[in-house]
């Protein structure tokens, strides 16, 4: 019989705190999905009784979505050349753009609702199918995201390349058809 040794505490602390971590995860990005979920299934809350000027906020997430898809292609070129430094800054700052889109996404919606695409010709059939896949990967991302960002800020290196692979395309999906969404709606 093997002599009884004590756990590794390190790897214990590392387990238990990576158990929470990605519970915290996964509150938060159930939180969210059903929060934007409510906002835009259950109508337009304000846009009766609000006063506020929210007119500008569209075209603010175009530019937001817009940063973050370049900052994330910033980032993944950084690493790609071993700039480690550079490459952290990147994908904090997109992780940070991606979150002031999502409160300017939620302020304009509760208070103006949604906006309908106007064309009902065959470019109605495109614009359905960028939004539906923009929104069901946005969706999915919350959690990628969160996670590659929480693995790569504990130095799990290993595991942050590994959801980093399947986070980043989705992630400049997302962003990219932001933009062309908004194109479509406010531009065409």
């Amino acid at each position: 019989m093997p002599p009884l040794t004590p756990p590794d505490v390190t790897t214990t602390g590392t387990d238990r705190r990576d158990r929470v971590g990605l519970t915290v995860i996964a509150v938060i990005s159930v939180l969210v999905v059903a929060a934007v979920g409510v906002l835009l299934l259950g109508g337009r809350p304000l846009a009766a009784t609000t006063t506020l000027d929210v007119s500008a906020l569209p075209a603010l997430n175009a530019w937001l979505n817009a940063t973050s898809a370049l900052l994330l292609a910033s980032g993944y070129l950084f690493i790609t050349r071993r700039r480690i430094t550079a490459h952290k800054r990147c994908m904090i700052a997109a992780f940070v753009t991606s979150m002031l889109f999502l409160l300017s996404y939620v302020v304009y919606h509760y208070h103006a609702g949604s906006k309908p695409f106007g064309d009902h010709g065959p470019l109605r059939a495109v614009y359905l199918t960028l939004l539906l896949t923009h929104i069901v990967l946005a969706a999915v991302i919350v959690p990628f995201a969160l996670t590659t960002l929480y693995r790569g800020l504990r130095g799990q290196y290993d595991r942050h390349v590994r959801v980093a692979r399947w986070t980043l395309p989705m992630w400049l999906y997302v962003s990219v058809t932001g933009v062309v969404i908004f194109w479509m709606l406010y531009r065409l």
